[in-house]
């Protein structure tokens, strides 16, 4: 999915899981947990970078976005161009990734834990529902 796409998902998910945990936050708490959600659900795909420097063996994608960022808005097709099907890696990371940050959020606050795996669950399985041309 595409960023814009992930942000739109993530603000609907973070609203349902902040209704469950307001009790227990201050109205500013539950706005920086909103943030860190919604943007949790969308920065998550930076690991894409890590991914295509380890497929090609550089970092040329990530110094092509850095000096012409607008690629981020505008050609999100193309930015990893070249590095072969990634999809399963991109998953696996996102797995492996949200899996250990959710397990270290659960030892700090279990409701940022909460926040921060049901956040990347369905970043994941937005992610399946696209690449298997499901939605």
């Amino acid at each position: 999915m595409k960023s814009g796409e992930h942000f739109l998902i993530s603000i609907p998910v973070v609203g349902v899981v902040l209704t469950k945990l307001r009790e227990h936050y201050s109205s500013r708490q539950l706005g920086l947990l909103a943030v860190y959600g919604v943007g949790l659900g969308v920065l998550i795909d930076l690991d894409h970078f890590v991914l295509a420097r380890l497929r090609v063996g550089d970092w040329r994608h990530t110094v092509d976005v850095l000096r012409n960022p607008t690629r981020v808005f505008t050609d999100q097709e193309n930015l990893f161009e070249g590095t072969g099907g990634m999809a399963s890696l991109r998953i696996l990371s996102h797995v492996v990734i949200g899996g250990a940050l959710t397990w270290l959020w659960a030892r700090v606050s279990r409701p940022v834990a909460l926040l921060t795996g049901v956040v990347l669950y369905v970043h994941v399985l937005a992610d399946l529902l696209r690449d298997n041309d499901v939605v």
